[in-house]
């Protein structure tokens, strides 16, 4: 449906919230505080929630449910290995509405860089060699997810670093890139992240926390900070 490709090329900084659980109501809170797009998991454990995520019909109601909720892009994280990416069920996810799926350059197997009926991104972590981005473009993609924070590292505050590597990035990947909260991001970082070229920011579990309280407080800080940029 290309929502996401759409939403990327329209708007200067795009919010989108990774749930931290999938929970029809955090989805409502979400959206009700600004957010642009969602993204789901299944099928895969959560560091920074410490989530762990079942297979994709424990959801499917509840995906509908948050579908229905808006007509903005919704993702889903499919699985946490290259074997657990089964073929079956990613034929199903255009059809439950989702417009884009974002999972690991190492956990995706070669029979999703087919079409799908949807925007396709990808993740990169810590240990990749930055420059290998630039050929996501010939393979179709959307969007880069830029993981690249380390795991002992979550919940740190952003650094210089950081944006001189999400830079790299932006100039290297010839696709919107796409920055997660791994670090303990605050609205005072938007400005230094659209300025770096960011395309959107998915704030999730560190930024967010996991009640629907945390989570109105956070996207309503990022949505404000995002709105007085434009």
């Amino acid at each position: 449906m290309a929502r996401l490709k759409e939403a990327l090329s329209k708007c200067e900084l795009s919010l989108v919230v990774s749930l931290p659980a999938n929970d029809a109501a955090l989805a409502k809170a979400a959206l009700e505080e600004g957010a642009d797009g969602l993204k789901v998991h299944y099928n895969v454990g959560h560091r920074a929630s410490g989530n762990h995520f079942g297979p994709l019909d424990e959801y499917i109601e509840i995906f509908r449910e948050i579908r229905k909720q808006f007509d903005g892009p919704l993702g889903v994280v499919p699985s946490g290995s290259v074997e657990g990416a089964r073929r079956e069920d990613i034929g199903r996810l255009a059809e439950l509405g989702f417009d884009f799926f974002s999972i690991y350059a190492h956990h995706l197997p070669s029979f999703m860089l087919g079409e799908l009926g949807m925007d396709r991104t990808f993740a990169i972590n810590e240990q990749y060699d930055l420059s290998i981005v630039k050929s996501a473009r010939y393979y179709g993609f959307t969007a880069l997810e830029a993981s690249i924070i380390p795991g002992t590292e979550y919940g740190t505050p952003l650094c210089f670093a950081d944006v001189l590597k999400y830079r790299y990035l932006v100039e290297q990947a010839q696709v919107p890139v796409m920055v997660p909260s791994q670090r303990k991001l605050i609205p005072e970082d938007v400005e230094p992240l659209r300025d770096t070229g960011v395309k959107a920011i998915m704030l999730g579990a560190i930024v967010t926390g996991k009640t629907e309280q945390q989570l109105r407080k956070a996207v309503s800080g990022f949505r404000n900070a995002i709105d007085r940029l434009s």
